[in-house]
């Protein structure tokens, strides 16, 4: 009986011995490897880029005013309509002291003046009725007297502008009075009541009273990379999305090309300007983000095949082209040229033609 039992021992341990052979052995083995095959398809292919950018009015106005002062009132808010002329602010005027007096002498010398020319015409008056002068003489005087009125006329209207920038003449057209110089939507005040402003010259921009922009006629402002820009052409179509307005598309032709580029994060960029077609009742406001998406190249009814099927090597692109698949698979590596690419999909100008079989990704 022990020695049955040993006999048993012993064929089990020969049977675990050749099943680990065995199984090592087929594991060793190299598998066989099984491709999908692509056949090359007739295609259109669109190549495209997707511009980053801002939605912006064409025309955005920075209202300055015309003299310095400090704000009195203000008569628009941000989001409020404005037509060409109507009054956004009023100035109050905080006159010079150097300038208030020297115009104050100006008019204490036009009524001095004045007040001569008078006497002197009125003695002439009493001159020319006893015919001691002649009329000459005495229209001379009268001429004076005219001059004299207009003079101090003058003198005390550039008083009081210089004082309370208000013209006595025209106060309608008061340069205290800030006004729309163009019909629009107003941006943003930047200013408050009591804000001191300053008017624009040789030395200083202006202080900016109100922005206005004409919010009916918007263009998208992009950027395009130096390695695409030369596949854009002014007068081209792009489709606008605003990630704002996820359900708005809008369409765009492209108008203009900035010459020069720009350093952007090491990136040569140019600015692109497309006029918008925006559609009405719809509200869009300056500033959105927005995407442009434009075709660089394009290509219709051409032999295209999966990207990945094609291999580079340096300046040459293959494909591998199945020559027989009886027993196995065997392929056959062919130089082919290609074309056209969206990213997915390739044209190939030569080396194989729609009947034929490519190899593709291996099946699991």
């Amino acid at each position: 009986m022990k020695k049955f039992f040993q006999i048993m021992l012993w064929i089990l341990v020969g049977a675990l011995f050749i099943g680990t052979f065995v199984y090592l052995y087929l594991n060793s083995r190299p598998k066989e490897v099984s491709y999908q095959l692509v056949s090359p398809t007739i295609s259109d292919i669109e190549r495209t880029t997707i511009l980053t950018g801002t939605i912006e009015p064409r025309d955005e106005i920075e209202i300055k005013p015309q003299i310095s002062g400090i704000i009195a009132e203000i008569n628009v808010e941000a989001g409020e309509t404005v037509r060409e002329g109507d009054i956004i602010a009023r100035i109050k005027v905080i006159p010079d002291e150097g300038q208030l007096s020297a115009a104050l002498a100006r008019v204490e010398s036009a009524r001095i003046a004045l007040n001569d020319a008078r006497a002197k015409h009125e003695r002439n008056t009493l001159l020319l009725e006893h015919k001691v002068i002649s009329r000459e003489e005495h229209e001379n005087t009268a001429t004076a007297l005219a001059t004299a009125e207009a003079e101090l006329s003058a003198a005390a209207d550039a008083y009081s502008i210089v004082k309370d920038g208000v013209s006595r003449s025209n106060a309608k057209g008061s340069n205290t009075l800030v006004r729309a110089t163009i019909t629009g939507l107003v941006l943003d005040v930047p200013v408050k009541v009591g804000s001191s402003v300053i008017q624009a010259n040789t030395m200083n921009d202006g202080t900016t009273v109100a922005t206005v922009a004409d919010m009916n006629n918007l263009i998208f402002k992009g950027k395009v990379d130096e390695t695409e820009v030369g596949l854009l052409s002014v007068g081209e179509k792009m489709d606008i999305t605003i990630g704002a307005l996820p359900d708005l598309s809008l369409e765009a032709v492209i108008e203009n090309i900035a010459p020069k580029g720009t350093d952007t994060n090491g990136a040569n960029t140019f600015e692109i300007k497309a006029a918008i077609n925006a559609p009405e009742g719809v509200m869009i406001r300056a500033g959105y983000s927005a995407n442009a998406t434009v075709a660089l190249s394009s290509a219709r009814g051409i032999l295209t095949v999966p990207e990945s099927v094609v291999e580079w090597a340096g300046d040459s692109t293959f494909v591998y082209l199945l020559t027989d698949s009886v027993k196995t698979q065997i392929f056959d590596r062919v130089p082919v040229t290609t074309g056209i690419s969206d990213g997915i999909n390739i044209q190939l100008t030569s080396g194989v033609d729609s009947l034929s079989l490519l190899r593709g990704a291996p099946q699991k």
